[in-house]
């Protein structure tokens, strides 16, 4: 399996033809049979992790598909639609180092994981699904973390991902190697207090935490 992840920058006049997609793709997705994982994503400022931060304008799919047809997956009306419509895109080819946690009751990932001496730069993609009722206090206690994440050494880039406006939240973000994410992980007082408050209130009904080696890249995010 090879998991790729895309995302296209659309033209403000192409938001609602974006938003139909977003529904029409499913069905293509899931009758792909070579697709065993998919997630059609929209994206965000990852600020605030509240409807404010979402950009209508940018718009990603996550997939995990037999190696031997991505080749013809990416020559498919789905990705030349994409393509044509849109005025700026990136995608990347990864390849999972540590995986902990579930998504959609799944860790799609965890198949995929063999030992790695992995250098280079890495992929973070973090993934939540909250409980209603922690809602406000999970937005409360956010804003210090994406802070220090936008300014921590190492990161080269990232952005808020998420399957629906409320509920299922996640970043995406790109840093210079595996030691500068670890260190914004275990080392970073902003993220420790979240993972310490994570514990305590509980406000995750599912999570899902993974680093990937970031094989090759086109674009930029």
């Amino acid at each position: 399996m090879t998991t790729k992840v895309y995302f296209w920058k659309i033209p403000s006049k192409q938001i609602l033809w974006a938003i139909l997609r977003m529904a029409l793709d499913r069905r293509t997705l899931k009758r792909n049979s070579s697709i065993a994982f998919w997630k059609l994503l929209g994206t965000g400022k990852g600020e605030t992790f509240t409807p404010r931060d979402a950009d209508p304008r940018r718009w990603g799919l996550l997939i995990n598909i037999e190696e031997d047809a991505l080749a013809e997956f990416e020559n498919s009306r789905l990705i030349k639609r994409w393509n044509k419509r849109s005025i700026d895109r990136f995608e990347a080819t990864l390849k999972p180092i540590a995986v902990h946690g579930k998504w959609s009751k799944k860790n799609p990932f965890k198949s995929e994981i063999a030992p790695i001496d992995w250098s280079g730069k890495v992929v973070a993609i973090t993934r939540a699904r909250i409980k209603w009722r922690k809602n406000f206090l999970f937005w409360k206690s956010v804003p210090s973390v994406t802070k220090s994440l936008k300014s921590a050494p190492g990161l080269i880039s990232a952005i808020g991902i998420g399957e629906a406006p409320l509920g299922l939240q996640g970043t995406f973000s790109i840093w210079e190697d595996p030691k500068t994410i670890s260190y914004f992980a275990y080392r970073g007082e902003a993220h420790k207090e979240v993972i310490a408050a994570t514990a305590r209130e509980k406000w995750y009904a599912e999570e899902l935490f993974g680093r990937f080696a970031l094989i090759n890249s086109s674009g930029v995010l």
